[in-house]
């Protein structure tokens, strides 16, 4: 069974974005070992210096990199990120299931986004949409396109 991480910087503070990430959390259990590994934010000032912002993409990004399993194929949620469709989604997942990896993780960063290190780890890039998205709702969004993807492999009822 593929182990699949979502790793992402920032808590759920809403709680009915926890509860959809429970829920698709419990849904996926079915396809996968699922798990969600949050980290904190770093802190940041109102107006912040670019040697601001690297700083904490650096810090954030050092702690990603060390969340990652050890042989994980890595796909990164960016804004430079490749969009594709469910469909080519539920490929990419069963091709990398197929390809002998056994574990999958996916990366959300923080509101500033990505440090290079993490994108230079990555073995695919993602962008869910050219629309932004706040970030408790990309989780959400990135869960269900992930169990939607399994239902595409499995020929489930729930994709439409």
């Amino acid at each position: 069974m593929l182990n699949i991480s979502l790793i992402c910087i920032g808590n759920l503070k809403e709680k009915y974005w926890a509860q959809a990430v429970e829920e698709y959390s419990k849904r996926l259990s079915a396809f996968c070992r699922f798990s969600v590994i949050q980290l904190n934010e770093e802190r940041i000032s109102n107006n912040p210096s670019p040697g601001e912002i690297d700083r904490i993409l650096n810090a954030e990004g050092k702690r990603i990199l060390e969340k990652i399993p050890k042989n994980s194929y890595v796909i990164s949620m960016c804004i430079e990120g490749k969009q594709i469709s469910s469909n080519e989604l539920s490929q990419k997942i069963e091709d990398i299931s197929l390809s002998g990896k056994s574990s999958l993780c996916f990366i959300i960063g923080g509101s500033r986004g990505l440090s290079q290190q993490v994108k230079q780890r990555s073995d695919f890039k993602l962008s869910m949409s050219k629309m932004t998205f706040p970030h408790q709702m990309a989780r959400v969004i990135l869960c269900e396109q992930i169990y939607r993807a399994f239902e595409i492999s499995s020929n489930g009822k729930y994709h439409k």
